[in-house]
């Protein structure tokens, strides 16, 4: 992926592993589709240290066909001059929920930085939930995320990220001591029709973020993407209440093109965002499929 101008300043090589070497750059290829029975499988998948992927789990009781699959990392934090892509196609008609078997932590940067390119394809009637773990910004991290989506008309997508402003239990604190994040968004139908496009860029030293307009007094930012039907999502659209309580803020509103809907949910506890986007997804998921999502497990 081509950096965007708002990392040119950091693009110096660093002293270790050059950017993108082995172990350096894993990549990912996965693809969903049915198999004789109804039942969604996992059908193909390639992965490049240092990814691994657990082995697709059916343990969704209100969908027993539904695979639930956990991407995971064997190399630790992620550092300056990793490179990690991720290619998630779902054929027509299979569906699967996706996360991650933990946080993923951004370590402090000297020289480089460190990126995700994942693009999400979703054919004809096809259904995936993306909900994976926090990320966390150690102090100086540097990181760039570009999401593309591929997304037929009658498909149904349920998309979310948890950002931190920073470790909260390290001595001294790191609210917003990160150096920048750049994070991409951007999706559009298999005939190359654009939907639409955001993009965020987090650069503290530059641009206070808790100010009025931006982070305010929150440090956990959830933003959420449901692409679905016209139809689909005007129902989802009347189920989610706008929120402004003292531990927690969200806001929803319609994306361009009438291609489904954007929702930001800040708060001061990681659980509670946790538990506002899985009750989101639940209302997703309960409209398109007819049942909810299940409770997260206690451990998680």
């Amino acid at each position: 992926m081509t950096p965007p101008r708002e990392l040119l300043p950091y693009l110096r090589e660093r002293r270790g592993a050059p950017s993108a070497s082995a172990g350096k750059r894993g990549w990912l290829r996965m693809e969903f589709e049915l198999d004789g029975v109804g039942r969604s499988i996992l059908r193909k998948l390639e992965r490049r240290t240092p990814i691994i992927v657990q082995q697709e789990l059916y343990f969704d009781e209100a969908m027993p066909t539904m695979p639930c699959v956990y991407l995971l990392s064997s190399g630790g934090p992620n550092v300056d001059g990793d490179r990690y892509e991720h290619h998630i196609s779902v054929r027509r008609g299979a569906f699967a929920h996706l996360s991650t078997g933990a946080a993923t932590k951004l370590a402090e940067m000297t020289s480089d930085y460190s990126s995700l390119t994942q693009t999400f394809e979703l054919e004809a009637d096809s259904y995936l939930e993306y909900l994976p773990e926090p990320t966390i910004p150690c102090r100086h991290a540097r990181y760039v995320s570009h999401a593309r989506i591929v997304i037929d008309r009658t498909a149904t997508l349920f998309l979310a990220e948890i950002y931190l402003s920073g470790r909260r239990h390290k001595r001294g604190g790191e609210r917003f001591a990160f150096d920048i994040l750049s994070l991409a968004t951007a999706a559009e139908r298999p005939d190359g029709e654009q939907l639409f496009a955001e993009r965020m860029v987090i650069e503290p030293s530059r641009h206070a973020p808790d100010t009025l307009g931006a982070m305010g007094r929150w440090e956990v930012l959830g933003n959420c993407f449901v692409l679905a039907p016209e139809q689909i999502t005007e129902q989802i659209y009347t189920q989610i209440r706008p929120t402004a309580a003292q531990d927690l803020a969200v806001g929803v509103t319609r994306l361009p093109s009438h291609c489904g809907l954007v929702i930001k949910a800040l708060g001061n506890d990681t659980a509670t965002i946790k538990r506002t986007i899985r009750s989101l997804c639940s209302t997703v998921r309960q409209v398109v499929k007819g049942c909810p999502l299940p409770d997260e497990f206690p451990w998680r």
